[in-house]
C-alpha cells in the first residue's frame, strides 16, 4: 500500500506535536505499521483522516458537504512556512530552470543538464495563432492542449517516458502558442531552448534581460506545484480513471479557470494598478475590503494552508525587488501595508505574481498564463504517481439533503 504517512506528515496533518502521535498509538486511537527499515513507523492516510474529520477539523471546513482529502505523495510536502519538493527546499531551486525542476517533480531527480528541443507543432500554433488575441490564457490553452492530443494517437501510452516526452511538447508548444507582444521580440527566444526566455516576450514588450527572464523563471518554479490544490487534485482524480496526460491537464485547466485559483492573481493585478493610478493605496485597499464584506479579505492576501508568510510570495519579492524601480516598489510597500493592517494576512504568492506583472507591464491576465505553464509541470507529476495507484479509488458519497 502506498497510500501511508510518516509520522511527521500525520503530526503535519493533525496540526499536533510528534509526541501527540505516539500517544495516540498507545492509547489505540491509531494503529501503524513499520516500514522495511523496521523503525520508520507508517500510518494509513485513510485512517489519519478519518481522526481528523472527527476530532480535529481544519479551520476553514465548517460546512455540511464540505470534502477534505488526504493522500500520501512523495511530490510536494509542505511543513509549516516551508515548501518542499521531492525533500529539497524550494529555496534551493529558484536558481535552476523550470525545466530542470519539472523533471524533478517527474522523476525524483534534479539533471545537472536540462535542454528541452523546441518540439512546437507548427499546425497547432497556427491554430492558436488563428484565436483571437484577446482569448484568456486558459481557453487558448485548452484549445491547443486538445488539438495537440487529437494529433498524437500514442498518448494513450501511460509509461512514465512517454507521460514526459508529450509533457515536454505541450509546455513547449504552449508557451509558443501565445501571441508575440513586439514584432521583433521573439528572434532570439526562438532560438532559445529555455521556456522562460520563449515565454517573456509573449507576455511583455519590455527588453528580455537576463536578470529579468531569470526573474520569471523562478515564478515558474515557485508555482510549478503546490500539494493537492484544487486544480491539481482534479488532475488527479482524471489521472485514477487512466485518462492520458493531455486529458489530465484539461481537467486540472477545467478547475484552474475558476476566478478563486488560477486567476486569482489577476484581481491582485488589478489592485495594483488602481493604486497606481489613482495614488492612493490606502483607500484602493479600503474600497477591496469594503467590497469582500464581512471576510474583510483584500486580493492577494492571506492563505489557507500558510499560518504565517507564504514563502513563495516572499522569495519572488526578494527577487524581483533589485529589477524594479524605488517608485513602484514604494508603491507595492503601500499596498502590502495598508492590507497587512487592515486584514490581518499575509501577502501571498498571488500578489507576488501580481507585482511581477504590474512591475514588468505585463497585460492583464499575463499571471493566469505564468500560472498554468507552471502547474502543468506538477499535475504531469501527480499524474504520474496516481498511474502507480489503484485505478478508480475515488468515489465521493453525496449526503442527500432533497425531498423523500
Amino acid at each position: 500500500m502506498r497510500n501511508l504517512l510518516t509520522a511527521n506528515q500525520v503530526a503535519t496533518r493533525l496540526g499536533v506535536q510528534l509526541k501527540t502521535i505516539y500517544a495516540y498509538v498507545s492509547r489505540g486511537v491509531l494503529k501503524r505499521t513499520l516500514a522495511e527499515d523496521g523503525k520508520t513507523s507508517l500510518f494509513d492516510a485513510a485512517a489519519v483522516d478519518r481522526l481528523a474529520q472527527r476530532g480535529r477539523p481544519r479551520r476553514d471546513n465548517h460546512q455540511l458537504g464540505s470534502v477534505d482529502v488526504s493522500l500520501a505523495t512523495s511530490i510536494t510536502c509542505i511543513e509549516s512556512d516551508r515548501l518542499l519538493f521531492r525533500g529539497r527546499d524550494v529555496r534551493t531551486l529558484v536558481d535552476q530552470p523550470f525545466e530542470a525542476v519539472a523533471e524533478l517533480l517527474w522523476s525524483g531527480q534534479l539533471p545537472e543538464h536540462t535542454e528541452w528541443p523546441a518540439t512546437s507543432d507548427a499546425d497547432v500554433r497556427a491554430l492558436s495563432l488563428s484565436l483571437p488575441k484577446a482569448s484568456p490564457a486558459t481557453e487558448r490553452f485548452a484549445a491547443v492542449t486538445a488539438a495537440l492530443a487529437c494529433k498524437q494517437p500514442l498518448r494513450v501510452d501511460l509509461r512514465p517516458s512517454a507521460v514526459t516526452q508529450h509533457a515536454r511538447m505541450l509546455l513547449s508548444t504552449l508557451v509558443d502558442c501565445l501571441p508575440l507582444l513586439a514584432a521583433d521580440a521573439g528572434k532570439h527566444a526562438r532560438r532559445h531552448q529555455r521556456l522562460a526566455a520563449r515565454l517573456w516576450p509573449r507576455l511583455t514588450s519590455l527588453p528580455a534581460t537576463g536578470a529579468r527572464i531569470d526573474c520569471l523563471d523562478s515564478a515558474l518554479v515557485l508555482l510549478s506545484d503546490h500539494e493537492l490544490a484544487t486544480s491539481t487534485f482534479a488532475a488527479r482524480v482524471a489521472a485514477s480513471t487512466r485518462a492520458d496526460p493531455f486529458a489530465v491537464v484539461l481537467s486540472g485547466m477545467g478547475a484552474v479557470s475558476g476566478p478563486l485559483h488560477g486567476k486569482a492573481a489577476l484581481t491582485a493585478h488589478e489592485l495594483l494598478i488602481a493604486a497606481h493610478s489613482t495614488g492612493q493605496p490606502e483607500r484602493v485597499v479600503a474600497n477591496a475590503i469594503s467590497r469582500s464584506g464581512l471576510s474583510g479579505a483584500v486580493p492577494g492576501f492571506g492563505h489557507p494552508v500558510y499560518r504565517g508568510v507564504d514563502p513563495r510570495a516572499e522569495i519572488l519579492r526578494g527577487r524581483l525587488d533589485p529589477l524594479v524601480r524605488r517608485s513602484i516598489r514604494t508603491l507595492v510597500d503601500h499596498v502590502e501595508s495598508a492590507a497587512s493592517a487592515s486584514s490581518e494576512r499575509h501577502p501571498n504568492v498571488d500578489f507576488a505574481l501580481a507585482y511581477l506583472a504590474f512591475a514588468m507591464d505585463m497585460p492583464l491576465g499575463a499571471t493566469e498564463a505564468i500560472f498554468v505553464i507552471a502547474r502543468i509541470a506538477g499535475w504531469i507529476a501527480h499524474a504520474l504517481e496516481e498511474y502507480g495507484e489503484r485505478p478508480l479509488r475515488f468515489r465521493a458519497r453525496a449526503l442527500y439533503i432533497g425531498a423523500r
